[in-house]
């Protein structure tokens, strides 16, 4: 990872982790500089790409705002890394991520029975048994999950879905990871993947849409029912970790700020009486 990306990482992470909150400007360029050890030419070049993803804007006599998380690129790969990797994944989160995959994978699924060609069924086939066998304990089965669906997704034959399905792979891959972990949910789902598997090799794409419906409807109650058990339970220890060090350094950046304001404060009211 060369300088550039390093720090624009580090700067996008702390935004999406709250350390710089919307409508909140962003240190001064010598103290950025300071915190994370770059010349002015890395930092400024890693501004400009936070503004190309929409999470910062320069304004005139202002300086540097983050921006809400509404004007963000939310489908850019590396925002989506930055939202997973500094908070993990919240029921907000998941439940868009679920209505992305209710909108895509369904009519991906029908288009794949219809175009799928024999070495993407074959490729399919292997994915599923590849789970099959994760589940009598031999092999990964979140990497062969991920496999199945990223094979549908390619089938259906639209680039644009396909460029989409690369986007969601690191937080599906989350997603899949803590559900997988339901008691029994492995071994639950996968007749459901082989009614999909089998819809999709025998051309019947109504049966292909309404399978894997099916399974996802399965997914997100899994989903709904772990994070209501414990809200951070799509969060792992380093994440979590992260996200109090994160909120402990803004909390050390304001207090000095406050406390000069406070006293500015005192001081007008005193010329002022």
């Amino acid at each position: 990872m060369t300088l550039y990306h390093d720090t624009l990482d580090r700067l996008g992470k702390d935004i999406c982790a709250g350390r710089y909150r919307p409508g909140q400007v962003i240190p001064a360029e010598p103290v950025l500089c300071a915190q994370l050890g770059v010349s002015r030419i890395v930092l400024r070049e890693a501004i400009k790409g936070l503004v190309s993803k929409g999470m910062l804007e320069a304004r005139r006599r202002t300086g540097t705002v983050v921006l809400e998380q509404s004007r963000w690129s939310l489908l850019d790969q590396e925002v989506m890394i930055w939202r997973a990797d500094a908070n993990g994944v919240d029921l907000a989160l998941g439940s868009d991520i679920m209505e992305l995959r209710r909108i895509i994978e369904p009519a991906a699924a029908r288009l794949a029975a219809e175009r799928a060609s024999p070495a993407e069924l074959k490729t399919l086939r292997a994915a599923y048994e590849a789970m099959a066998a994760a589940v009598d304990g031999q092999g990964d089965y979140v990497a062969a999950d991920l496999e199945f669906h990223s094979t549908i997704i390619r089938a259906c034959a639209n680039p644009f879905v396909t460029q989409l399905q690369s986007v969601m792979s690191t937080v599906l891959r989350i997603c899949f990871e803590r559900v997988a972990a339901v008691p029994g949910g492995r071994a639950h789902s996968l007749p459901l993947h082989r009614r999909v598997c089998e819809a999709i090799e025998s051309r019947r794409p109504s049966d292909a849409g309404d399978a894997i419906i099916e399974l996802l409807d399965d997914a997100e109650r899994d989903m709904r029912h772990l994070l209501s058990l414990n809200a951070n339970a799509f969060r792992t220890p380093a994440q979590s970790a992260s996200v109090a060090e994160v909120q402990k350094r803004a909390k050390q950046e304001l207090a000095p700020r406050n406390s000069q304001e406070a006293a500015e404060e005192r001081h007008d009211r005193t010329v002022l009486t």
